[in-house]
């Protein structure tokens, strides 16, 4: 979304308009979520995607016909036994697309909320009999005099991570889309396997903060990517930073002095994932260690160790990126495993 936002934004500071595509509704399989977007400037630049290239040519010459005339309008893809030759998803589901004209103000104060990690929502009618496309950015607890439909606020407050389809008392369907600031990974311990996790992590689109005490580790030339370097211990880096249900930890240094004061305060936070690198062997007398200090085990429990899923890599790179699939497994609420092999990481 940040992108696209972007994206827009610029177009309209150079004086072009643009049209914008939304995925609205999914049914079956499909291979581009509710919220996901292609956006077309009038000089005939594009952004994005709906539908990862089935479908994209229609919908350009669409959001082409929108520029035209102005009109918003939903299109429906699939793919049934009669048009498997023809465009249409060849993963088998539907999706509807709504393609409008890019609102400037609308998609300025998104890339603004976006930018300044700012908590708003965007509000898209997407169904109904009038205003189909009508739009507005609103502040969390906060319901916008001109927006038509006010009910459809609530909503948007429980709609905490993901665009969700709401449908109104009067039929209406209002697209609630969170503007959300980026997931967060903390790594503790600027270890080697640490470095591609960090690139990979920001590819997709973490905010990445590594924090180690050892200066020599820890610097701008061996991660050049990440958000944020804190040379510092556990103790104090968990003290300066927010720690949220959008922050996941990954503990990497394989020294007791580091590993446990990140986990203890690790433990103490509201991070939806916490790993912590070692054997099975290390893991479980890092239990025995940490139990004796008084942590529950109800608490050792939420940590994933040992961290990553089970790839069967060795390499730097395979490991963060076993690491990596697990901690976005866990955000997307998908079972997780652990790696199997004899002896861990």
């Amino acid at each position: 979304m940040k992108e696209i936002a972007q994206q827009i934004t610029s177009w309209h500071q150079a004086s072009e308009r643009a049209a914008v595509a939304t995925v609205i509704r999914v049914a079956g399989s499909a291979p581009r979520p509710v919220g996901a977007r292609l956006a077309l400037s009038s000089s005939g630049e594009f952004a994005g995607s709906v539908s990862g290239g089935c479908v994209e040519n229609t919908v350009i010459q669409e959001a082409e016909q929108v520029l035209q005339d102005e009109q918003p309008r939903r299109l429906r893809f699939g793919i049934t036994q009669e048009m498997s030759w023809e465009v249409g998803l060849a993963c088998g589901g539907t999706i509807d697309v709504l393609v409008q004209l890019a609102d400037p103000p609308i998609w300025a104060a998104a890339a603004q909320a976006l930018e300044q990690e700012q908590p708003r929502f965007l509000l898209t009618v997407v169904g109904g009999d009038k205003q189909l496309g009508e739009q507005a950015v609103v502040e969390p607890g906060r319901i916008p005099a001109d927006f038509p439909f006010p009910e459809a606020i609530p909503a948007a407050q429980d709609s905490a991570s993901r665009a969700e389809l709401v449908c109104m008392a009067s039929g209406v369907e209002v697209l609630v889309e969170p503007l959300l600031p980026p997931p967060h990974l903390i790594v503790f311990g600027a270890v080697h396997a640490a470095i591609p996790l960090s690139r990979m992590a920001k590819t997709v689109g973490f905010r990445v903060t590594i924090a180690d005490p050892r200066s020599r580790l820890a610097n701008r030339d061996r991660f050049p990517d990440a958000d944020q370097i804190l040379v510092k211990w556990p103790q104090k880096a968990l003290a300066g930073l927010r720690v949220d249900g959008r922050t996941a930890i990954a503990i990497l240094t394989h020294d007791p002095k580091i590993d446990e004061p990140a986990l203890t305060g690790a433990l103490e936070t509201e991070a939806f994932y916490i790993g912590a690198i070692g054997s099975r062997g290390t893991h479980a007398e890092r239990h025995e260690r940490l139990a004796r200090l008084g942590l529950a085990a109800g608490q050792l429990q939420r940590v994933h160790g040992p961290i990553g899923l089970d790839l069967g890599g060795r390499s730097a790179e395979e490991l963060a990126l076993s690491i990596l699939a697990e901690i976005v497994a866990v955000r997307n609420g998908r079972s997780a495993g652990f790696l199997q092999s004899e002896g861990g990481i």
